[in-house]
């Protein structure tokens, strides 16, 4: 995913809604947590939306792969052991991707927050709740914003006689530098 692109649609409940995966570098020094929160502005009442929350990510980290557990029963990965959904707007602790109203493209705010301190937050905070504990020990941002817009799937496609495959590698994306 880039900013000002568009977001893939296996991060979609119109596709797979796996989580998508994040890359960050260039963390700044003293950064011993980070958590990562996806919003959307132009939805919720009031605003924004909030599609993701994950935190007690540890400062070693280098970004969170794609396909986070859904179920909090279900061990992160051992690179990201320690981490944590907080809740999102649907009072659920799991990443939901994006459905906007068909034919409205939505931005994703994907923030990444250096911390400088090992705040070990219990699971299931909501936005406000994960704002006000990390107030005071962000030390670097960074900014992830890609769109989305529901559109119809094509009809299936058939190649050399059968399906198209129904997954096709994920494209790169670059890093969020903090």
């Amino acid at each position: 995913m880039r900013t000002g692109e568009m977001m893939p649609r296996d991060h979609a409940p119109d596709g797979r809604n796996l989580s998508p995966p994040i890359t960050w570098t260039n963390l700044p020094a003293g950064t011993t947590q980070i958590a990562v929160m996806c919003q959307d502005h132009g939805a919720g009442n009031p605003p924004p939306w909030v599609h993701w929350i994950i935190y007690n990510i540890p400062g070693t980290a280098s970004g969170l792969p794609q396909g986070l557990p859904f179920d909090s029963t279900q061990p992160m990965p051992t690179e990201i052991g320690g981490t944590v959904h907080g809740n999102n707007s649907w009072g659920l602790p799991m990443y939901r991707g994006p459905a906007p109203p068909q034919g409205s493209l939505h931005h994703y705010h994907f923030v990444v927050y250096a911390l400088d301190a090992e705040l070990n937050l219990p699971p299931g905070l909501d936005r406000q709740e994960l704002l006000d504990a990390i107030e005071g020990h962000v030390i670097g941002q960074g900014d992830l914003v890609p769109m989305y817009e529901r559109i119809p799937m094509p009809e299936p496609r058939q190649w050399q006689g059968g399906p198209l495959p129904e997954v096709w590698p994920e494209p790169e994306s670059d890093p969020l530098d903090l």
